[in-house]
């Protein structure tokens, strides 16, 4: 029987788009889209982020913030990108979007848009549910408890509610097509197809995990932060997510580069999750994240320092060529 790889960091991440795969390897990433005509249109591009080379990038807790920020504007971005092969203007007169200062102004009040909108469901109302209990329950703490369990239910009660739309299901699709290839290249494999097709769709590094460890995050913190005010509770808890998305971000770091028991039983809920948001891709889906891939990253490479892999194109062109110099050699 042959033995389990074990899982090796690669440093690449991604994201789901419309009809496509955002991939991103250090400061490059690329957005590969299938085409109305069957056809996959790849986009390469450079992102730095807001502290791009900074000091603070390299800071615990602090570096999360920025990077949380960074990967709500990228994917604002990508999906963009991604929307406009299925807008019929765009579609006849062949423009690409997010090139004029009017589109990076829409993009920017969109994603303050997203923002607001996410704090208001899953920060103000488990917090405004939850005080309707004060007159029966009066431990803080057992409160904090029941806010945060709230609050995981309202996500998941988000995630099952689009998962009803039928380009959330491809959507979701895509993310399995996502997960696949970074799983298949951590594990050793050759990105092919069928290596693809037969790795797993769930990852330690996924958005949703991220998402569940804020919630955990939260009730933690919250549990031993505490002020009587209900004006001063909300606003604690709008003012301290860049702190929970920051501890977050540092125990995902963790959970990727990591394969001990501790960091699989912490990360089983969220991994638990991903069964609703990634489901499994077809061969075209992951045609499509497989482009995305190779347009920033070296997989061979990756591969061959990491595993000792060796492309079986170049493995035969070597043994040719010894061959043929020992040929040599005897005439």
């Amino acid at each position: 029987m042959a033995r389990r790889r074990r899982c090796r960091y690669s440093g690449i991440g991604g994201q789901a788009v419309l009809e496509g795969i955002m991939m991103k390897n250090k400061d490059r990433y690329a957005v590969a889209v299938r085409r109305q005509d069957g056809g996959i249109a790849v986009e390469i591009d450079h992102f730095r982020g807001i502290l791009g080379g900074s000091i603070l990038n390299r800071i615990l807790f602090v570096r999360g913030i920025f990077n949380f920020i960074d990967s709500l504007v990228l994917g604002m971005k990508a999906l963009n990108y991604s929307a406009s092969f299925y807008e019929e203007e765009d579609s006849d007169s062949g423009k690409k979007p997010g090139r004029g200062a009017g589109d990076k102004i829409l993009n920017a009040l969109v994603t303050v848009f997203a923002v607001a909108m996410a704090v208001g469901i899953f920060v103000v109302l488990p917090y405004y549910l939850t005080s309707r209990l004060e007159g029966t329950l009066r431990n803080r703490s057992l409160m904090n408890i029941i806010e945060g369990g709230m609050r995981i239910v309202i996500f998941l009660l988000y995630v099952v509610g689009i998962s009803i739309m039928k380009d959330i299901r491809r959507l979701y699709r895509y993310h399995g097509a996502e997960h696949k290839c970074i799983n298949c290249i951590e594990r050793g494999r050759p990105l092919t197809v069928k290596n693809v097709m037969r790795s797993s769709r769930l990852h330690k590094r996924c958005g949703t995990s991220f998402i569940f460890f804020v919630f955990i995050v939260s009730i933690i913190l919250f549990f031993f932060i505490q002020v009587e005010s209900p004006v001063y509770r909300v606003l604690l808890r709008i003012l301290l997510l860049p702190v929970v998305a920051g501890i977050s971000y540092e125990i995902i770091r963790l959970a990727g580069r990591s394969d001990n028991i501790f960091v699989k039983i912490i990360s089983a809920p969220g991994m638990a999750v991903q069964r609703m948001t990634t489901k499994e891709p077809d061969r075209d889906m992951v045609e499509v994240a497989i482009a995305a891939v190779e347009a920033v990253f070296d997989w061979k490479g990756y591969l061959k320092e990491n595993f000792g892999y060796e492309d079986e194109t170049e493995k035969a062109e070597r043994d040719s060529a010894e061959e043929s110099g020992g040929q040599t050699e005897r005439a």
